[in-house]
């Protein structure tokens, strides 16, 4: 058995079996309530408690993984899952799902392990697929919203609760026993790892977009099943099974978003995602009737899913030596964007008697990420630019239209001795080396003029006063009106190719 195969299959499992557990609460408490007397703000503090203690602790998880690797951090995770399962089957007060539901927040956690892990198995190109593919384990909130309602109508919500103790130690067993022993390991301190990825804006930029993202996943997995007996007055079962119908869409998206980074540029896909989730945000807010809103939760999740998959893809532009903190922050935030619209949206429920403001604020953060996402791919496009000027082996300068320099690259100043602050606001004449006569350089600005180019050779001077001989090649650089803006010239040394000195 090639255990390294195996890491795939495994920890996307796992993931599953994590998520089943981490929205417990939120896929029975229709059947909770009935027994626990709950207030409405009680209830949303049930179910978001879990989101929140398992995104923040999704950072230091994702530091653990990368020092004892996926196979500890699971095997770990499950056993100590078997302790809050069990407190919350027993459960009879708001008290008792509150502190269960804390430690339930561990099943969330774990989303940081294969993100954190699986990446070591696979070249770059393949980041995204394979981060889509492990987020298939979003299926068990599905399982969990539409499984656990089906049992509880036979066996009741606690009996419900204890049986995925089962479950967790068969996962804990399969971890021991199939996970990779010899998973590299990362041992730079939690401290230096967040140091080095914190003063990256990049990196809260990505955090908006996954709490965005799979913040409205999770949001929507927590907030529909109620919801919608309540406002929509379905059945209990009814109710479970449309937002499975959600979460399997936007599982569905998730490996195909990340598809689509690899196939494709990520910015782009991006910028579909949050154009959908802006016109979908309006349309819910004006509180549609029940083919509407179907439509409008569709889309999100659609969205969703596809950006959920995407983000990752982008990661490693960023971060390549911090991939895995950087993942786990990115994945913390979103997870905390499951745990704050549901509270959002109950207080202006409290408010207003309706949700609008709260669908309406999810657009405008989506237009926001829109108008970021666009702006950083044309600074990616720029710096892509950029990053080949400065790493080519030809000098390159380019001046205005009137021949100050205003810009050199680092083969420049290797070449001519000058560096870039010495040079720019000059003229290239501070390199001439008096061998060429004044027609030499009239004809040459002619046929540049005529043809847009010029090539041949040119004696130059360098700082040190050696003269040298290079094969230049000057373009006139215009702009959308077709007016000349700029010149570039690149430039090599031939002396040595031709014998001279």
């Amino acid at each position: 058995m090639n255990i390294k195969k195996m890491q795939l299959p495994l920890q996307t499992i796992s993931l599953v079996l994590g998520f089943m557990v981490w929205v417990i609460l939120s896929s029975l408490m229709p059947f909770i309530k009935e027994t626990i007397k709950l207030t409405p703000s009680q209830l949303t503090w049930v179910t978001a408690i879990p989101v929140l203690f398992g995104s923040v602790m999704r950072v230091p998880v994702g530091y653990w993984t990368n020092r004892y690797g996926a196979r500890k951090l699971f095997a770990i995770s499950f056993v100590l899952l078997l302790a809050p399962v069990y407190w919350v089957s027993q459960a009879d007060s708001f008290a008792d799902l509150i502190i269960g539901g804390f430690f339930l927040g561990i099943g969330g956690a774990v989303f940081s392990v294969g993100v954190t892990s699986l990446p070591k198995y696979y070249p770059k190109e393949r980041h995204g697929f394979v981060n889509g593919i492990y987020g298939i384990g979003n299926l068990g909130t599905a399982l969990s919203t539409f499984g656990a309602p089906v049992v509880a109508n036979h066996f009741g919500w606690s009996t419900t609760v204890l049986l995925y103790s089962i479950l967790l130690i068969v996962m804990a067993v399969m971890n021991v026993f199939v996970g990779d022993r010899n998973e590299p390991k990362v041992q730079t301190s939690l401290v230096e790892q967040i140091k080095g990825v914190s003063g990256n804006s990049k990196l809260w930029f990505l955090c908006l977009f996954y709490f965005l993202t799979f913040g409205s996943f999770v949001a929507f997995t927590v907030y529909l099943p109620n919801f919608l007996v309540s406002s929509f007055h379905l059945s209990k079962v009814d109710a479970g099974m449309r937002t499975a119908g959600f979460i399997v869409l936007a599982t569905a998206m998730r490996p195909i978003g990340g598809y689509l980074g690899d196939k494709f540029n990520p910015f782009k896909i991006l910028m579909f995602v949050f154009a959908g989730l802006t016109a979908a945000g309006v349309l819910l807010s004006f509180a549609p009737s029940m083919t509407w809103y179907t439509v409008g939760c569709l889309t999100i999740a659609l969205c969703a899913g596809t950006g959920n998959g995407t983000i990752f893809k982008l990661v490693p532009m960023y971060f390549t030596k911090q991939a895995g903190i950087a993942n786990g922050i990115i994945s913390a935030m979103g997870g905390l964007g499951g745990f704050f619209p549901p509270l959002l949206l109950t207080f202006l429920f409290k408010l207003t008697g309706h949700y609008a403001i709260g669908f309406m604020a999810l657009s405008e953060v989506a237009l926001a990420s829109l108008i970021l996402i666009v702006w950083m791919f044309y600074q990616e496009k720029l710096g892509l630019s950029s990053r080949i000027i400065e790493n080519t082996v030809e000098g390159i300068m380019v001046t205005d239209s009137v021949g100050h320099i205003r810009s050199v690259n680092a083969a420049f100043t290797q070449l001519t001795g000058y560096e870039a602050n010495e040079v720019i606001g000059l003229t290239p004449s501070v390199l001439k080396s008096g061998k060429q006569s004044r027609d030499f350089y009239n004809d040459m600005w002619e046929k540049i003029r005529g043809q847009g180019f010029w090539q041949g050779e040119i004696w130059n001077r360098k700082k040190n006063g050696d003269v040298y001989l290079e094969w230049l090649t000057i373009s006139a650089v215009r702009n959308d009106a077709g007016d000349v803006v700029y010149y570039a010239g690149m430039f090599s040394d031939i002396t040595g190719q031709r014998g001279l000195k």
